[in-house]
């Protein structure tokens, strides 16, 4: 299976590669003739696609619990985080929440669609190093969504797990964003398997990968305490999580 899975990986890197390539000049012109909802339909239109990508390498996916949530509500989508396979995914399946990631500032230049969508799509760009650049960013994200009824996505481990346990919390990015949108209900996500797609690294991917992705009952942030509402969203996630091989 892993002598296949050479071969398979470079077929897979290049349909991943034109089709950031091709959705690039579509965003363009999306956003530049259609404004924010002609972009939106096409960065929908992407993930789809990227999801269809990883079928290459027999990946199958499993959504469920979308629907818990109803439109016109402004969300924090609070998930665990294994790959950067889990983005197209959680975009793709909640896009009708126009979910907006806080994104490392290194993703914002020089990758073909992902760049753009980062800068035009109205998620933010941080500086993990500097707090006083990251903090006011998170809160224009807050003050966005609490505006538009639309919906956020935090990773809170920090990083990606590269075995699929559960990394501790950190709460800072979250105290923000509730701040500024009180309105937010919380929305503990679980994702389970994609770091299986990348346990070897970017090359060779592994292959039949079973990726699943689960949306939890949301949380009223004002009926607990803080340290009361990350422990019931940790709680979700762990609930469906796959941690073993």
């Amino acid at each position: 299976m892993k002598i296949l899975s050479y071969p398979v990986t470079v077929l897979y890197y290049l349909f991943f590669g034109l089709t950031l390539v091709i959705m690039h000049v579509w965003q363009w012109f999306s956003y530049n003739f259609g404004g924010y909802q002609a972009h939106h339909k096409s960065v929908k239109i992407m993930n789809r696609l990227l999801i269809l990508c990883t079928k290459i390498l027999g990946t199958s996916h499993r959504f469920s619990g979308k629907e818990n949530l109803t439109e016109g509500v402004p969300y924090i989508f609070v998930s665990n985080h294994q790959s950067m396979l889990d983005i197209s995914p959680i975009e793709w399946y909640l896009t009708d929440f126009h979910p907006k990631f806080i994104s490392k500032i290194e993703l914002g230049k020089g990758i073909p669609s992902v760049s753009y969508n980062l800068q035009r799509g109205g998620s933010v760009l941080i500086d993990r190093k500097d707090p006083r650049q990251a903090l006011p960013e998170i809160k224009k994200l807050s003050q966005y969504i609490q505006k538009h009824n639309r919906s956020a996505v935090i990773f809170p481990e920090g990083t990606r797990s590269r075995d699929g346990k559960l990394k501790p919390f950190r709460d800072n990015g979250l105290k923000m964003l509730l701040k500024y949108a009180p309105s937010a209900l919380i929305v503990p996500v679980t994702i389970n398997n994609s770091w299986k797609i990348v346990k070897n690294g970017s090359f060779p991917l592994s292959l039949g990968t079973k990726f699943s992705l689960q949306v939890h009952t949301p949380l009223s942030p004002k009926e607990y305490d803080f340290e009361e509402l990350m422990k019931k969203v940790r709680e979700s996630i762990e609930s469906t999580l796959e941690s073993k091989e």
